[in-house]
């Protein structure tokens, strides 16, 4: 079923594009295949993905999506391909996340008798929701399409930076009008309520529409204004609230509103809509809309998108005969550059994480859904390697926003909301290695002042307990384990910041206390474990379960022990040295891979993608392959990474194992598939794994170029016989950020069976603990 739908969902636009000129980009000849042609937004739509299919720009604040269904977790982004009906297209999408939000301001095309009730997803009848087909989708970087067949109406859409396009086409002498549903999207945390605290709609002229709401869903208390425009004025406009008419008016004020735009039978051409949002105010919106989208283009938009995703998409440049490899790469890079999102109004206004409204300085974008707990670990470190100032731009305003909030340094921010969500304080480890790869405006001091008060003296979320005790016990605070190593990793990044911001004594008692994770190694059993306040381990324990007492709490977070035991990724060497030294932790490391993938019953769907108890489909597990590499058995590495390339990621709907997490797991196999990845991104150190392309070109800052190839490279040759780094002979494991980043040209000789001395010398297996 998937592989035909993507098959015909995946149809990209024909035509040919030059070169476009970006600092980062390579001109291409005009012989050359778009790289869009090889990216299909259909990938990551089933299964657990969790990605919608719809237009936007790159990092842009509209995402411009259908949506068949807003009450479910495999539907958090609005989407998902095994459904056959379709409610209608809103304008705020999450990328691959798994929690629900956003969503705002539901467009419904529609004829005949206006029908105010949702419906259900096999139900539709009586309702606004309508039957859709696949077979009739079209989805490409910055165009959408489908045609419903009820009515025969096509719905295109497209979008700039800040604003989304509409395009309708209905048969001649249908009764026409337009629903929008502004309660649409917003359902609390089990998704079976509404969540709106307040909302207006309001009538602006014959072609204009506004409104405000403020929505208690996953970003508690999110406000957001939208401002829309028709390109033919109505000729009838009727306002509801609770489903019911309001008459005489030309606002309505509630919880449950939506607007009927009427235009009769004499509609002779297409209609088209545009809709900008705005966090500040209703202006902000509209002029979003007027600036970013002033005309009626549609053609020109969808030209100037597919342009814009060219330019992205041409940071990586690679040449493989597998069309499946090509398309999943070249998909895996568009995800990477959906989120986080512009979150800054065309005029530089936004709201912050204190909920006021600044101005930005000229040329500073805030931006939103920064998905921190996943993409620490290798989507950040992917930017800084493809786009080092937008990289830098990012970890800068982090900083600003841990300024900002109330709480203090962010975990996951959404439209100027803290969601608290997940665990750890991860935007430190990306000022880290901000810092640390010397990338240009990002103020050490200033982060330094938003984090020393969390290092020492912030009491919530059992830090007391960890900075006393030296763990966070199991008997005071849930998700105990994964709190206690995530913050080890928080310690080590802050001892950096603290350490480059000329506080050295703060950074060493950092270091120091980043070996915590000891505390939560039982050696007699082999794993990380819970412990109670007592010093005593918690009973029983089981190394699949998520808990000692699941009635009560988890011990660990979307993981279990098996994950967790290999959670630490700063102080491996000294990690080693619990399990008895290289043998042991090679041992342990086959354990997990060939373990039963049994799991019980209160696992987390998030935990999919088992190979024995290694998950794919989630983050703490990421890292674990390329650990072989510091015992000197990285042959092992080199077989399990192409293993996970060419089993985890496939170019079907369900071809992703797992969430999409705003680009951590498509940044996971692009990194993978250039040959090297961060397994301590502060460290800045990349670890070999085993190469999938046997050419690939990166344009680098200033105009250099690095060159990765590996001319025999197949899926029979998967290891590393010897490497050379602009022509000479390179024996380590591992290559610096800062070498790389030089430019020059990596060769991989491959071959079919392991060449058990590469990597296996002590001096030639990657550092640890150090920052290079």
């Amino acid at each position: 079923m998937f592989s035909r739908r993507t098959m015909l969902a995946s149809m990209a636009a024909s035509g040919l594009v030059s070169g476009l000129g970006a600092r980062n980009a390579v001109a291409q000849p005009a012989a050359t295949p778009r790289r869009g042609s090889f990216v299909d937004p259909m990938i990551g739509t089933g299964g657990h993905g969790h990605v919608y299919p719809g237009p936007s720009r790159p990092f842009g604040m509209i995402q411009l999506s259908p949506d068949t269904d807003n009450a479910r977790w495999d539907a958090c982004s609005g989407y998902y391909i095994a459904d056959e009906t379709l409610l209608g297209f809103s304008h705020t999408h999450l990328s691959g996340t798994g929690a629900i939000d956003l969503m705002d301001l539901l467009v419904v095309p529609r004829v005949g008798e206006v029908r105010l009730s949702a419906g259900t997803l096999t139900h539709p009848e009586g309702s606004y929701r309508t039957r859709m087909s696949h077979e009739h989708e079209e989805a490409v970087p910055g165009y959408y399409s489908v045609v419903l067949p009820e009515h025969g109406i096509r719905a295109e859409l497209t979008a700039t930076t800040l604003a989304g396009l509409h395009r309708y086409t209905f048969s001649a002498g249908q009764d026409v009008h337009i629903l929008l549903d502004w309660q649409h999207g917003a359902r609390d945390d089990d998704f079976t309520r509404s969540a709106v605290y307040m909302a207006h709609i309001e009538q602006r002229g014959p072609d204009t529409l506004v409104g405000t709401r403020m929505v208690g869903a996953w970003a508690d208390g999110r406000i957001i204004h939208f401002a829309l425009k028709v390109s033919r004025p109505f000729t009838g406009l009727q306002l509801y609230s609770n489903d019911q008419p309001v008459t005489g008016a030309n606002r309505v004020d509630g919880d449950v509103l939506k607007a009927a735009l009427h235009y009769g039978t004499t509609l002779n051409e297409p209609l088209m809509i545009k809709v900008a949002v705005s966090a500040v105010d209703i202006d902000g919106a509209l002029n979003n809309l007027e600036t970013d989208l002033p005309g009626w283009d549609f053609e020109g938009v969808r030209r100037d998108a597919t342009a814009a995703w060219e330019t992205e998409l041409s940071r990586i440049h690679v040449t493989t005969p597998s069309d499946a490899d090509r398309k999943t790469f070249y998909t895996s890079l568009y995800h990477a550059h959906l989120a986080p999102t512009l979150f800054t109004d065309a005029d530089g206004r936004y709201r912050g994480m204190d909920s006021a409204v600044h101005t930005a300085m000229p040329g500073y974008k805030n931006y939103s859904t920064y998905s921190l707990w996943d993409v620490y670990r290798t989507w950040y470190p992917l930017m800084t390697l493809i786009a080092p100032d937008r990289a830098a731009a990012f970890a800068q305003n982090l900083i600003d926003q841990g300024a900002e909030s109330p709480y203090g340094p962010v975990i996951w921010p959404l439209q100027g909301r803290e969601t608290h969500c997940m665990i750890g304080w991860h935007s430190d480890s990306i000022i880290a290695e901000a810092l640390s790869k010397h990338l240009t405006g990002v103020d050490a001091k200033k982060a330094w002042a938003v984090y020393k008060k969390l290092a020492f003296e912030t009491e919530s979320l059992s830090l007391n307990d960890y900075r006393s005790l030296g763990y966070v016990s199991a008997d005071k605070s849930d998700q105990s384990v994964s709190r206690t190593l995530e913050y080890c990793h928080d310690d080590w990044s802050m001892a950096r910041i603290a350490e480059l911001a000329g506080d050295s004594d703060s950074a060493a008692r950092l270091r120091a206390r980043s070996k915590n994770y000891k505390n939560v190694m039982d050696m007699k059993s082999q794993f990380a474990r819970p412990r109670l306040a007592d010093g005593s381990w918690a009973e029983p324990f089981v190394p699949n379960a998520m808990g000692h007492n699941s009635l009560k709490w988890w011990d660990f977070t979307e993981s279990n022990s098996w994950q967790a035991t290999f959670l630490n990724q700063h102080d491996i060497y000294n990690f080693i040295a619990l399990f008895g030294g290289d043998a042991g932790f090679e041992a342990k490391l086959d354990a997990l891979f060939t373990a039963p993938s049994d799991l019980p019953p209160d696992a987390p769907p998030d935990m999919s993608g088992l190979i024995g108890q290694y998950v794919h489909g989630n983050e703490p597990s990421h890292h674990i392959a390329y650990l072989y590499a510091y015992c000197g058995a990285h042959h092992k590495t080199q077989a399990r990474v192409r293993m996970l390339l060419k089993t985890q990621y496939r170019p079907l709907p369900d071809g992703l194992s797992g969430n999409e997490d705003c680009g951590q797991m498509s940044a996971w196999y692009i990194m993978s598939a250039l040959g090297f990845y961060p397994v301590d991104p502060v460290s800045l150190v990349y670890v070999f794994g085993s190469p999938l392309f046997s050419k690939v070109e990166i344009p680098l800052a200033d105009g250099k170029m690095l060159h990765i190839l590996a001319p025999k490279v197949n899926d029979s040759n998967i290891y590393i016989q010897s490497i050379t780094w602009n022509g000479r002979l390179y024996s380590k494991s591992w290559i610096s950020h800062h070498d790389l980043i030089k430019g020059g040209e990596l060769v991989f000789n491959m071959g079919p069976a392991p060449n058990l001395s590469f990597g296996a010398a002590p001096a030639d297996r990657p550092p640890s603990f150090v920052t290079l």
